[in-house]
């Protein structure tokens, strides 16, 4: 009897898990938050769906939208979440079928407390209902936030909100977001398809903001803080650098490189501008094909700093196909003369047992940004620009 009990409580919570298959290649989107913040309203999202498509982000793999903090109203006498009536009037189910009639996807927002990072009704307590909200509503994505938490366990948090994710029955992204906090990458894999490493990001390339309460990291040191973390990514589980500040204010350099190192590490691409009116070279910057496919590789692997000499790093990520991506990131605000000797350098990732020898076997190359070409049989030369990168794809052998 014990063990046919035992039996039907896992057959029972057989649901608990997160849904596969969703985020096997890190997510790639538009948040509303770096840009609009409380700011927002149905015609945005429904004027970003249209730029998305329109701006030819779709067609380069961007698809889910994400409307972030302040899109709630109150709860009604039942408890169930609405959107805010004058922000909102059409409603969220009304959203999402207009973003999927675009061949898109619909993401939304939320928070572990009581109330959210801009005050409005958190999950806490309605955790299950909300889920089953997100579900009717057609839902595919859940940034879950970290805000008016005392007392709370993050895992235990967030492995609640997966669990009524999942027995909703709608399968949605989940996007753990407490600021790496309670290092999710330890518990992460399990509960959600990312999370979040840092506090967030700040349109900067290399500062720290922090007028307060919250701190705000810009772009290195941000990756700074991802050098333990490559063995806990993988497809369906991400470590979540936030979302991109390209087209915000940075210069084209700064923006390239930005978008690279994000590439790199495999983190998700969720987009912070407003894409109605970007320019056309944040457009170029945003839909460079090689770059997002050095993300999106089925692979999976977060690359490996092999190099790291004064302000030039360099970093190797495996690829799909015994190929690997190389980027040479100058830190400095200085320009660089890059002469980077390829025999001089074993290149060796333990994670994924692949390495190089340069020595042995010759590499063709080419340049992901300015698309030069070459390859390893001599020596790489180039002038990297002040917080800039040199981003390459190794292809061959080129020769027996």
């Amino acid at each position: 009897m014990l063990g046919l009990l035992l039996g039907a409580a896992a057959c029972g919570n057989s649901w608990a898990q997160k849904a596969e298959g969703l985020a096997d290649t890190p997510p790639m989107g538009w948040n509303s938050w770096n840009k609009f913040a409380c700011d927002i309203d149905e015609r945005l999202i429904r004027e970003t769906a249209d730029a998305m498509v329109k701006q030819g982000l779709k067609d380069a793999g961007f698809q889910y939208v994400n409307i972030d903090d302040c899109w709630h109203g109150q709860r009604d006498a039942d408890g169930n979440i609405q959107p805010d009536p004058k922000r909102f009037p059409s409603g969220i189910k009304a959203l999402a079928d207009y973003v999927h009639g675009k061949g898109l996807k619909l993401g939304i927002y939320s928070d572990a407390g009581a109330t959210t990072c801009g005050g409005h009704p958190g999950s806490r307590g309605h955790e299950y209902q909300d889920a089953l909200t997100y579900a009717r509503w057609g839902i595919d994505y859940v940034k879950y936030d970290w805000c008016d938490t005392p007392g709370l366990n993050a895992e235990a948090a967030y492995t609640t909100m997966r669990d009524a994710i999942a027995k909703a029955g709608r399968p949605m992204v989940f996007s753990v977001c407490e600021w790496g906090m309670s290092k999710p990458w330890d518990w992460g894999g399990q509960v959600a398809h990312m999370w979040r490493t840092t506090p967030d990001i700040y349109n900067c390339f290399d500062c720290e903001y922090s007028p307060g309460f919250s701190v705000g990291l810009g772009v290195l040191r941000i990756l700074d803080k991802q050098a333990n973390l490559r063995k806990f990514a993988g497809p369906g589980r991400w470590n979540d650098m936030d979302m991109l500040e390209v087209g915000n204010g940075m210069s084209e350099d700064e923006d390239r490189a930005h978008l690279s190192i994000w590439a790199m590490m495999a983190s998700p691409l969720i987009l912070g501008n407003d894409l109605r009116s970007m320019t056309e070279s944040t457009r170029r910057i945003l839909t460079n094909p090689g770059v997002i496919a050095v993300n999106q590789d089925k692979l999976g692997v977060q690359a490996l700093r092999i190099l790291a000499d004064g302000p030039l790093e360099v970093y190797a990520k495996p690829l799909e196909g015994g190929q690997w991506a190389l980027m040479f990131l100058n830190r400095s605000n200085q320009a660089l003369d890059l002469r980077h000797d390829w025999k001089a350098h074993l290149m060796n990732d333990d994670l994924s047992k692949r390495s190089v020898d340069f020595k042995k076997t010759v590499y063709r190359w080419s340049d992901l940004w300015s698309k030069k070409t070459g390859d390893t049989s001599g020596k790489l030369e180039a002038r990297l620009a002040p917080h800039s990168v040199l981003m390459l794809r190794l292809t061959g052998p080129a020769k027996p």
